[in-house]
């Protein structure tokens, strides 16, 4: 594995996006050079997505690119060569800090105080703390699906209006807590969709292979709620 000159803090940076940090634990782990089709399926996102975030990695040389015709012919005929891609190092994921984990730890710490200033209970206070944490996320960045990626999720139109999440932020908590997770995360997305002005609403539709939440659109008038 290739050692080079790395900006630890733009790096940090970059890895702190989800995806991107999946990405690049996919190409770290594996022994030989993973092509943007097998990044793609392992982890569940469009071919078009996995390149974009993968060039990314490479810009702050945490990947590396070599170009080799997987077929192993040559010629005319052969086809083009595949785009592949290896990490530089490894190491660099070890100072990444755990921000989503560092909200989370803020969003229950601000939630108990909440709960105990207004007489409510903590759950009534976890809700009211993530819709305004929401809210403020969601004035901050653009349209709603801007506003997901810079929460820490991975949107994905699921072939209509409606966008799913591939990856939950707080997955590990999730895991253990999730009635208490999952709800909060519901009231973080609703502040987030009501601050960018989206009409598309945010429902709980648990998975393991992805967020619980899903943002989809309006039922119409006439049609099943």
């Amino acid at each position: 594995m290739e050692s080079i000159a790395v900006n630890r803090v733009e790096a940090v940076g970059v890895l702190s996006d989800p995806l991107r940090g999946a990405l690049y634990r996919l190409v770290a782990a594996s022994d030989h050079p993973v092509s943007r089709d097998e990044a793609a399926q392992a982890t569940g996102v469009p071919r078009s997505t996995a390149a974009f975030h993968l060039e990314r990695l490479v810009e702050v040389a945490l990947l590396t690119v070599e170009h080799r015709r997987l077929s192993g012919r040559s010629g005319p005929g052969a086809g083009r060569p595949t785009k592949l891609y290896r990490a530089s190092q490894v190491d660099v994921m070890g100072s990444v800090p755990e921000r989503h984990y560092e909200f989370a730890g803020e969003l229950l710490a601000a939630s108990i105080e909440r709960a105990e200033r207004d007489g409510i209970t903590a759950r009534e206070a976890l809700g009211a703390e993530a819709y305004e944490r929401g809210l403020a996320l969601g004035h901050a960045g653009g349209t709603l699906e801007d506003a997901l990626v810079a929460c820490g999720y991975a949107p994905a139109e699921d072939g209509g209006s409606a966008i799913t999440l591939e990856n939950c932020p707080f997955h590990a908590l999730a895991a253990r807590h999730t009635p208490l997770v999952c709800g909060a995360n519901l009231a973080l997305l609703q502040g987030v969709v009501d601050a960018t002005g989206d009409e598309r609403i945010p429902t709980l539709e648990p998975s393991e292979r992805r967020c619980c939440v899903v943002v989809r659109p309006p039922a119409r008038a006439g049609s099943p709620a």
